[in-house]
Formats: C-alpha cells, sequence, structure tokens
C-alpha cells in the first residue's frame, strides 16, 4: 500500500502529518505535482513533478495509483476514479471517499459547478481548521492501520 498525495492544493499542514506518518509507518508517500516540492529527508517521501496543465497531476496519480492505495486529495472527480481502480481517496479534512459516498459527492460538485457557471457567487470552502486537521489524522491513522 502507498500513499499519492495531489500535492498542488495540499495544505502545508497535511502534508507534515503525511510525512510524520510515512517515516513512523514506513509507508512509501508520494506527493504529485506540477511545480517543485520540499520534501524531508527520507526513504519513505519522494515527490513527482509533471508538467504545467489542466489535470496532469490528477492523470499521473490515476496512472500509477494501485488497488489498495490511498491517495489523498480535495478533488472529487480523482478520487472517483481512484475508487473505480480500487483505491481509496481521503481529502484533507478527514472523509473518507467511498463507493458508497462517491456519487453524491460528484453530483453536489457539479450542481455548485453549474451555479457557479451561471454567475452565482457560491463561496469557496472554509479555512482548514485545527479539528478538520485532527480529523484528518485520526482518520489518516485508521486507516493506516487497518493497512
Amino acid at each position: 500500500m502507498k500513499i499519492w498525495v495531489d500535492a498542488d492544493a495540499c495544505p502545508g499542514v497535511i502534508k507534515e502529518i503525511l510525512f510524520r506518518a510515512a517515516d513512523r509507518t514506513g509507508t512509501l508517500t508520494t506527493l504529485v505535482a506540477n511545480q517543485p516540492m520540499r520534501t524531508p529527508p527520507s526513504r519513505y517521501i519522494r515527490s513527482i513533478q509533471v508538467s504545467a496543465g489542466f489535470d496532469v497531476a490528477d492523470n499521473e496519480i490515476v496512472k500509477q495509483v494501485e488497488a489498495g492505495d490511498l491517495v489523498i486529495t480535495a478533488d472529487i472527480p480523482l478520487a472517483a476514479e481512484v475508487i473505480a481502480k480500487g483505491g481509496f481517496a481521503l481529502n484533507p479534512r478527514g472523509e473518507l471517499y467511498t463507493e458508497n459516498n462517491i456519487r453524491e459527492r460528484l453530483n453536489m460538485r457539479d450542481f455548485m459547478d453549474t451555479l457557479r457557471s451561471s454567475g452565482v457567487q457560491t463561496g469557496g470552502p472554509p479555512a482548514l481548521s485545527q479539528q478538520d486537521r485532527q480529523a484528518f489524522a485520526n482518520q489518516l491513522d485508521r486507516f493506516l492501520a487497518r493497512a
């Protein structure tokens, strides 16, 4: 089991949690981004830089992910593709996307996208709170304990 991180939009505090977990559990963790990523020296942490462009990092993750791997992303279409390949997806707020909830999340995302494209101001997600960080760390620990 490996961890893949959609790193361009992943908050720094979440990356720090992932770095500590990778070293603690010996889990290979790969950050995928279209810009250089700083990672601590570790035999379990690496990064892949892809070319700039729409969904290039997402496509690389989908290409590399295998059944049982975990992907850290807030990108719902990416999460859906990962689940379709037998992987797992966890967002930075600690929500585990599953076969049972991903269709609902995709429908809501598409609905909100339609609202935005028609001019409705929907606002963005709230800032990542301490509670969100804790929820992520707890869900990650539960996942790694099962793996």
